[in-house]
């Protein structure tokens, strides 16, 4: 669905580019998380592949044809959620969604189907005005999926969201992308890239540095052990750590199995931030 050859843009007036010689590939119905911190391209990159920055070196391709090869027909496609609500103040949610639809010649959702995803059901008929900030971010990805786009641009879906509407969030994406969409997703939440992504590049400095699985990661610079912790005779929380391979067969950890009360056993995953780390030796925040 998106192809990305040796891309680099460098901004008017700047001495370095803001990416340089990126290469990177986004399947039909995937989730692809573009991880890193503030600065580190990911908005650029967002900005050539929907068509908003021009200039660039290289070839972006999305649905088959060259970026800079279509014309207004693209944004029929694709939705595009940016972080910072944009909408009209004094019309009511779905006045606004009512209005943007109206831009499509395409089939359009019904708005307050879109409104009830996002859960907004109960909020269509109010003013923009006087949302919060958390229910004007929501209205931007109602917004970005009235006309059925097949390629989703989503950048920190969930950034100042409360932990049920994240959660909310985060399932429509999943289930967006269970029933066809391609979802590009840019973040420097390395939980929420976890949780979501098939797929994520880490991005440091204008280069991608690494390109994976999630999971598969995690168990690439992770410990393969166990860790068990238990309680002994006088109640003292104490833990022991055993090789993940040939741990049936393993003493130590039989016998701590039966010999203790037993509080937690954990693999020892790393998270994929501490692999961002490890891999980029940068950090994600300043």
């Amino acid at each position: 669905m998106i192809e990305v050859r040796d891309l680099t843009y460098t901004y008017p007036g700047a001495d370095t580019p803001a990416v340089r010689g990126l290469d990177f590939e986004v399947a039909d119905a995937e989730i692809f998380g573009f991880l890193g911190p503030s600065g580190a391209g990911k908005s650029t990159t967002q900005k050539i592949v929907i068509g908003l920055l021009r200039g660039y070196g290289g070839a972006v391709r999305v649905l088959g044809r060259d970026v800079d090869a279509w014309g207004s027909d693209y944004y029929e496609h694709i939705g595009v959620c940016f972080e910072l609500p944009n909408h009209h103040q004094r019309l009511t949610a779905l006045e606004n969604l009512e209005h943007f639809g109206a831009l499509y010649r395409g089939p359009t959702h019904d708005p307050r189907e879109v409104l009830a995803w996002v859960g907004l059901a109960d909020d269509g008929d109010k003013r923009v005005a006087d949302y919060s900030k958390g229910m004007k971010i929501r209205l931007n990805l109602a917004r970005s999926l009235l006309h059925r786009p097949r390629v989703l641009f989503l950048d920190e879906p969930t950034g100042g969201l409360d932990p049920v509407n994240a959660r909310n969030v985060k399932e429509l994406v999943l289930r967006l992308r269970d029933e066809g969409t391609t979802v590009f997703l840019t973040t420097h939440d390395m939980t929420v890239a976890t949780q979501l992504c098939d797929r994520v590049a880490f991005i440091t400095r204008g280069q991608l540095d690494v390109i994976g699985a999630p999971k598969a990661l995690c168990q690439q610079h992770g410990r393969r052990a166990v860790r068990v912790e238990w309680r002994d005779e006088a109640g003292a929380l104490r833990s022991s750590e055993h090789p993940l391979d040939g741990l049936a067969d393993d003493p130590g950890f039989i016998e701590t199995l039966r010999a203790h009360p037993i509080e937690a056993i954990h693999s020892q995953e790393t998270t994929l931030e501490s692999v961002f780390i490890e891999v980029t030796g940068h950090a994600l925040h300043p």
